[in-house]
């Protein structure tokens, strides 16, 4: 091998779900959250990549991240997302399902089941932990949008 080809020897990073799954499992709290891959920011902005776990019927606060750019990919369960000023307007989804949320968008997540768990692959923009949580008083009546 050349050394040219030697350099590319740490180019790529394997993570086992297995190791997700075990860093997500020790948790008694209603989310959890494991790191896949925190990106330097070598040539572009940093990356977080992981996963993230809600417990059965696991409701978060309103909350934004900030300057932060958040995708969500659901892998397993169904949730209900609500946002807005007084996250006013909601989406159920479930296993296959994107979400995106501009930054200093509020909005507050639910688990929809009583007994499975809700696990979501997630992208932020930076891997710095931004989570802002907001007094909001929820709207009595959702518009639910897709």
């Amino acid at each position: 091998m050349t050394d040219a080809t030697n350099s590319f020897v740490d180019g790529v990073k394997i993570v086992r779900g297995a190791s997700l799954q075990e860093a997500l499992g020790g948790s008694v709290s209603a989310t959890s959250r494991a790191t896949a891959f925190d990106f330097a920011g070598l040539e572009g902005g940093k990356t977080w990549i992981g996963a993230v776990t809600y417990q059965p019927g696991a409701v978060t606060g309103g909350h934004h991240h900030g300057r932060h750019e958040v995708a969500v990919y659901v892998a397993k369960g169904r949730c209900e997302i609500r946002w807005g000023e007084r996250l006013e307007f909601a989406a159920n989804i479930g296993p296959g399902d994107f979400a995106y949320f501009a930054p200093h968008v509020p909005h507050q997540e639910t688990n929809l089941s009583a007994t499975e768990t809700l696990d979501f692959v997630v992208i932020r923009s930076d891997d710095e932990r931004i989570a802002i949580p907001l007094a909001i008083e929820p709207a009595a009546a959702t518009e639910h949008l897709f």
